[in-house]
């Protein structure tokens, strides 16, 4: 029997991408299971829906806590309680400190709505729409200290149509999201790719 990696996802949202990971952890050789979806919001909608999955939900409201860091490690210990080896960011609108990103460096990935290294931060599709690019897209990256700039695991590209608008190019956008994430998890739960220094580093299958 295949072992799995346990993985927490943390969203601030609905977890759109979060419903793709959920789905590819059913299957049974999937090298990951998903043990805890994570919120810094209460009302986050993808919190009913990860219950509704039958997974474990905790919610970690940054509003109750006085600093970051009171938060970070509030969160941190959920995770450690939980035994999470991999933590997932699905739409989490919080930027972590260094503390919290050293703790699960080579551990920690993000979906980012670009492709990387242009366009990071928010508001990504209106930035690519406004540089008159060709070519769009989305990046799964390792999470490191400085924003939307770890080593990348995988990119998917669409092409950019006269008359994109950004809502055109989100919904396209979210397609190849939800393909390459539950890929790139699976990648890193096997070994097949793992961090190295500033690069990812894949393991030949013979």
């Amino acid at each position: 029997m295949i072992e799995k990696k346990r993985v927490a996802i943390l969203i601030s949202g609905r977890g759109s991408n979060m419903a793709s990971l959920l789905d590819a952890a059913a299957a049974p050789d999937y090298p990951a299971s998903i043990a805890l979806v994570l919120s810094n919001r209460p009302g986050a909608g993808g919190i009913t829906r990860a219950s509704e999955a039958g997974v474990a939900t905790v919610v970690v409201d940054h509003k109750a806590y006085p600093d970051r860091e009171s938060f970070e490690r509030a969160m941190d210990a959920a995770l450690v309680e939980a035994e999470i080896e991999i933590v997932c960011l699905a739409g989490f609108m919080r930027v972590l400190t260094p503390w919290f990103v050293s703790r699960w460096v080579g551990r920690m990935i993000n979906i980012h709505p670009s492709l990387l290294p242009l366009f990071r931060g928010t508001h990504t599709h209106r930035q690519a729409l406004d540089a008159g690019v060709r070519v769009h897209g989305c990046t799964v990256h390792y999470v490191v200290p400085e924003l939307d700039s770890g080593p990348i695991i995988a990119q998917a590209c669409i092409p950019v149509f006269p008359g994109d608008d950004e809502d055109a190019l989100a919904t396209r956008v979210l397609v190849e999201e939800r393909r390459i994430y539950p890929q790139a998890l699976a990648q890193l739960a096997s070994g097949e790719a793992r961090l190295s220094g500033q690069r990812v580093e894949w393991l030949l299958k013979r």
